[in-house]
């Protein structure tokens, strides 16, 4: 007597696709298991990894042949229907555009105008404060910008550990932090001093660089690094 099969859903967590994913990341599944997620499903005797594995025998175990097989073609594998055929088609076709398209730049970070210029056309018009963080590679270029907080029309409140959450999340090695002021007075407050000397104090701990703290006005900025106040 054959043994029963087990669902996805039975299998050990660590084996499931998206739970394996969700830990490890995309570049540790194979490409049936990464198939198997757009699928979602397979057939009465396979799981849709089992289901994956054989189309992509099929396939020569090649992407590139997977995405040259026709709707009508896929559907003759037990399992697939139109819907699953499309999916696979699409994903297919994705991933041949995103070869195609050259990587978008990431700008480099090399000096308090540099961060004024990126920053400026997102906060010159704001009529509160907001706090922003850039987050920067070893080559001092952004990976990231993220809004941290809005405030009333004289202060916003920044909370530090989620800055270091975000720039460990996105593998940061230096920070800029930005706000704005939106009375057109560049000078900091006392609020700002302490924050930035928080800041970089924690951002030590972490082997973070702080590389600059910059207030913002529409026409003028502050820079702390170009003050030597970091």
């Amino acid at each position: 007597m054959s043994e029963k099969r087990l669902s996805i859903n039975q299998w050990a967590e660590e084996d499931r696709p998206r739970e394996k994913m969700t830990r490890w990341g995309a570049e540790a599944l194979s490409d049936a298991e990464l198939l198997a997620i757009l699928i979602g499903s397979g057939n009465t005797d396979e799981s849709a990894v089992a289901l994956m594995r054989r189309i992509l025998a099929d396939c020569n175990n090649n992407l590139n042949e997977l995405g040259k097989r026709s709707i009508e073609e896929l559907c003759r594998f037990k399992g697939i229907g139109a819907a699953k055929a499309i999916t696979l088609q699409a994903a297919c076709e994705l991933g041949k555009r995103r070869a195609l398209q050259q990587p978008e730049e990431r700008k480099r970070i090399c000096s308090s105008r540099d961060i004024y210029a990126l920053m400026h056309p997102r906060m010159c018009d704001l009529p509160v404060e907001e706090s922003w963080i850039l987050l920067l590679n070893q080559a001092n270029r952004v990976i990231d910008s993220q809004r941290l907080s809005t405030g009333g029309i004289t202060d916003t409140s920044v909370d530090i550990r989620l800055i270091l959450r975000e720039a460990i999340l996105k593998r940061a090695t230096a920070i800029v932090l930005c706000h704005n002021h939106p009375s057109g007075n560049i000078r900091p407050s006392r609020f700002d001093d302490n924050l930035t000397d928080r800041l970089a104090q924690s951002c030590q701990i972490m082997n973070i660089k702080l590389i600059d703290h910059v207030i913002i006005t529409d026409g003028e900025y502050y820079s702390y690094s170009d003050e030597g106040k970091i």
